[in-house]
């Protein structure tokens, strides 16, 4: 079986304070909460996924808030995902950036990327952000009271790795991942999977004097890219241990199922499968509203609520 990369499935990021993270994501930024849950492999701690009315793989955006935890704040640098673009409609930047002036969020608009209009700007935890401004996404929105559908987000665009060197890199997106060169601009290269657009897409760029990046607060965790299957899953695994890369084992997520690896540049990649989703847990009305937890912790729920901070939504 020939395995297929479907495009990106999420972002997870560590961050500071999980009241303000939530606000930020779900009041300003107008995406819904999906899933309220824990780091797994940390249950003293939130896990928070936001995206579309479903939680679609390519709308996700997850954070895990570490305040108070004994996490650093983290540094930028090569071997990490330094931005991560959210999909807006083609006419809506301006009531973005009205609307993140309005609240406080400086602003940073830089010239197009790639014949797209891009506002920039960081969320509380030091995470670079932006808003791309594209008619090519028809993704269903979730509109709420202050973000209509003509202006909500799609969902994730695309995501940064800045890297030192770019051949290897390119050599496993093309080779092994199956994604293709979309442009260049100066040390920027632009790949993607089908059509290249929103959500599948992910920009490159090399920066061989750069500084190594940082694990921390205000920093990308991991990107993760789907799978629709299983046995995809499988067979990419059992390719990526064949040319000598270091692949976990399978890990249950509960709404998906993992595996994580290094690319060459140090980039930490997840490749998720798209299912079962999270509905498994909750009716798609209640999404995000109660905290779900796995049913290997169900028994300690009692003390893992005692160690997360309280929260409203």
């Amino acid at each position: 079986m020939t395995p297929h990369i479907n495009g990106l499935h999420h972002v997870t990021a560590t961050v500071n304070d999980a009241q303000e993270d939530l606000d930020f994501y779900t009041r300003l930024l107008g995406l819904r909460l999906v899933k309220k849950t824990v780091n797994f492999d940390n249950p003293s701690v939130y896990h928070f996924y936001y995206g579309n009315a479903a939680g679609t793989p390519g709308t996700i955006m997850t954070t895990f808030p570490y305040k108070d935890k004994g996490v650093r704040v983290g540094a930028k640098g090569v071997g990490q995902i330094t931005m991560t673009s959210f999909s807006v409609p083609a006419a809506s930047l301006a009531f973005w950036e009205n609307r993140l002036v309005h609240q406080g969020v400086p602003v940073r608009k830089v010239k197009p990327r790639f014949g797209e209009e891009t506002l920039t700007f960081d969320d509380p935890s030091g995470l670079v952000l932006a808003l791309i401004a594209t008619d090519q996404d028809d993704r269903p929105p979730w509109p709420t009271d202050e973000v209509e559908a003509a202006c909500a987000i799609r969902g994730i665009h695309s995501v940064i790795l800045t890297i030192p060197s770019l051949a290897p890199t390119r050599r496993l997106l093309e080779d092994v991942l199956g994604f293709g060169v979309l442009g260049e601009a100066d040390n920027r290269m632009r790949f993607g999977v089908g059509s290249g657009s929103p959500g599948t897409v992910l920009d490159v760029l090399h920066l061989p004097d750069a500084p190594r990046a940082v694990n921390g607060l205000g920093t990308v965790h991991h990107v993760a890219l789907a799978v629709g299957t299983d046995d995809e899953q499988y067979a990419l695994r059992d390719a990526l241990l064949g040319l000598g890369y270091h692949v976990t084992e399978v890990k249950d997520r509960q709404y998906f199922r993992s595996i994580y690896f290094r690319e060459p540049g140090g980039v930490l990649l997840e490749i998720a499968t798209e299912g079962p989703g999270f509905m498994i847990d909750e009716d798609a009305r209640a999404l995000g509203r109660s905290l779900k937890l796995p049913p290997w912790e169900e028994p300690h729920r009692t003390a893992i609520e005692a160690a997360l901070a309280d929260v409203t939504h």
